[in-house]
């Protein structure tokens, strides 16, 4: 067979592979889209998932349908979206317990790196290390020095084994080389009235949760867990400047698909999701609610999810964290 006959064949065979994909974009979507929130309704992933839908609804020209799969810390809702069509009809609104829960249970049936494809990032929600104003703590310098003059006497508050602000708490006490003890509670709220009530020393909590506590002056900041300051408080040192070189902990939220899903409705999605985020007027009102707008490329979000699964994995084996 001459072997320009072959490069024909396998030129056709190509062009028959990618044209049903290219004429599926064409026309993606033509159907409702459902949205898959792996928590309850109410919740801060909720709230932020709703408010986006609507504006993602009148990017795609299609209505966009909120699906709350909670339950078992977000893995039903992750395995639901695994498990579903890879043709850009059902999407998942994740967060960092993605990556969290890889480390923290065993068997999943999914897999956090393989199972879904980025489409992007969506938002970040700084947290932020606070403690009481009549605790003798007014910096991350006097937390460190007084964690080490009274080893296991401080304790962190936190909303529950496993959740943002008991890995950030966690990460610090490895990287500053301290011991303060971890107290979990039920949630975000009763975490911070133990703090207020000075039960507990410290917490790690969303900027947005504790903002009109530190505005009242009930709550005093110490620094931001990310990498970068924050804009809803510019003022506010990040742990990194703060003493502690390289830590860095953010509460991150983004778009994915599952594996497999065609790249041009990837990039149909994406191109919707950073124009909702691209709006100035939206943007103003993530900000206002906590949270700030993260356009960007699908590859941003899917070199976040790789650096923080390995990141996150091996400090829940290194810390020994486990589920209750």
């Amino acid at each position: 067979m001459s072997p320009w006959r072959n490069l024909g064949m396998a030129i056709a065979a190509t062009l028959a592979m990618l044209l049903p994909a290219a004429a599926f974009a064409q026309k993606f979507p033509d159907r409702p889209v459902k949205l898959v929130v792996p928590f309850p309704v109410g919740g801060g992933t909720d709230i932020l998932a709703r408010q986006i839908a609507p504006r993602l609804a009148e990017a795609l020209g299609q209505s966009v349908v909120v699906d709350n799969r909670g339950g078992a810390g977000g893995n039903i809702g992750f395995e639901t979206v695994a498990q579903s069509p890879a043709d850009g009809y059902t999407l998942l609104f994740g967060n960092n317990s993605l990556t969290i829960n890889a480390g923290l249970y065993r068997n999943l049936p999914f897999d956090a790196g393989r199972s879904f494809a980025p489409v992007g990032l969506i938002a970040t929600a700084p947290l932020v290390f606070v403690t009481h104003p009549e605790q003798p703590i007014a910096s991350m310098a006097e937390l460190v020095a007084l964690a080490r003059t009274r080893p296991g006497a401080l304790n962190w508050s936190s909303a529950g084994n496993g959740t943002p602000g008991h890995l950030a708490s966690e990460l610090f006490n490895k990287m500053a080389g301290v011991s303060i003890a971890h107290i979990q509670y039920k949630g975000g709220g009763p975490a911070i009235n133990d703090l207020l009530g000075k039960h507990t020393q410290v917490s790690v909590q969303t900027l947005g949760a504790v903002k009109p506590f530190i505005d009242a002056g009930r709550l005093r900041p110490l620094a931001v867990a990310a990498g970068q300051r924050s804009q809803l408080m510019p003022q506010l040192p990040t742990v990194a400047e703060a003493g502690v070189p390289g830590y860095e902990a953010d509460l991150w939220y983004g778009l994915f698909v599952p594996a497999g899903t065609p790249e041009p409705v990837r990039q149909t999605l994406n191109a919707a999701l950073n124009k909702v985020l691209s709006d100035r007027e939206f943007q103003q009102t993530l900000f206002k609610n906590g949270f700030e707008a993260r356009p960007g490329s699908a590859d941003k979000l899917g070199s976040l999810l790789a650096t923080d699964l390995t990141r996150i994995v091996k400090l829940i084996a290194d810390t020994n964290i486990k589920v209750d």
